[in-house]
């Protein structure tokens, strides 16, 4: 027996399809679960989003959600297809933002996500760049760790991340900018202050003092007191800011261990705390842009990592080249 078309003439074939405003309601009431704060998400006005919501279950045959007196769930159904309503708004956001980098290169949104251990001490540098080479670029930075950032670059949140590598993620690509040494950092009156040419075997005595779990550099911090030859690090006092890290170090709690761009800015704080410098090689972090493979705007970002390099050169950093 022949089977017939699927995709063939008749009712099948001449049903309506989706508007993406609906499809765009939708994802914002799956996403907040709130039909006024979905609608304030959007731009859209209450009315107009409950009517969109319902068109669309309407043109797909489907409920889509549980509404209560007090509150919307999604129904099975809807959780289903808020996936793949999100799915199809993405891609719609990436033809758009292709369209754009054809049209004119550096122009349009810009969506930067920066580490916070790197955010207070570079972004005066990029923000200078961006103002003065890319004037009609609109460039968003978002401080997040970098579990979030690598989250929001796959899912499309973000366009290019500002963090330290290397990463080993499939399909982000890294675009070295430079190295920089870490600095010990100690109390006033420590024996290893003011002191060059430390030795990596002194921190296996040290009360290291790290940031919270998550940052990227506690676990740098980590990694460098094991290849030491310290592999137990008692944590029992931490910080979620570099701020707040040398400030404990300035009330005499511990060291800690500071990326040389963040030195100047946190050490001016107090006069309490003394940096010492460590023997070569000295322990070090590699800091890049990170981009999706296949990026729209890859060349443009290529671009911006080689303008990036030449503008950081004034900082305490060793600036890469493009293939490093």
């Amino acid at each position: 027996m022949a089977l017939g078309n699927p995709l063939g003439s008749g009712a099948a074939g001449k049903r309506r399809q989706p508007s993406l405003a609906q499809l765009r309601a939708f994802a914002a009431v799956a996403e907040h679960l709130h039909f006024r704060d979905a609608a304030a998400a959007i731009g859209m006005s209450q009315p107009a989003l409950s009517g969109s919501v319902a068109a669309l279950e309407e043109t797909l045959g489907v409920t889509l959600l549980e509404r209560t007196t007090r509150k919307v769930l999604l129904s099975p159904a809807g959780a289903r297809l808020a996936v793949r309503a999100r799915a199809v708004l993405d891609e719609v956001q990436a033809l758009l933002a292709e369209a754009e980098a054809v049209r004119a290169p550096f122009t349009g949104v810009l969506r930067l996500g920066v580490i916070p251990t790197v955010a207070p001490y570079l972004l005066p540098t990029v923000l200078g760049l961006v103002h003065d080479r890319y004037p009609d670029l609109d460039l968003q930075v978002h401080e997040e760790q970098t579990a979030s950032l690598l989250d929001g670059l796959t899912a499309g949140r973000l366009d290019l991340l500002l963090l330290a590598v290397p990463l080993g993620i499939p399909g982000v690509v890294e675009l070295p900018l430079f190295d920089e040494d870490f600095v010990l950092v100690t109390p006033l009156g420590h024996p290893l202050g003011g002191r060059s040419g430390i030795a990596r075997e002194a921190l296996r005595e040290l009360n290291l003092l790290l940031l919270d779990e998550g940052h990227c550099l506690r676990d740098q911090a980590l990694d460098i007191c094991r290849e030491a030859g310290r592999e137990d690090v008692p944590v029992t006092t931490t910080a979620a800011g570099l701020a707040t890290l040398v400030q404990l170090v300035a009330g005499g709690l511990g060291c800690t261990l500071l990326p040389h761009t963040a030195v100047r800015v946190e050490t001016s704080r107090s006069e309490q705390l003394r940096t010492g410098s460590f023997a070569e090689p000295a322990p070090s972090r590699r800091v890049a842009l990170a981009m999706r493979a296949g990026a729209a705007r890859g060349a443009e970002y290529r671009e911006l990592a080689a303008a990036l390099r030449e503008a950081l050169r004034p900082l305490p950093v060793r600036v890469l080249g493009a293939g490093s």
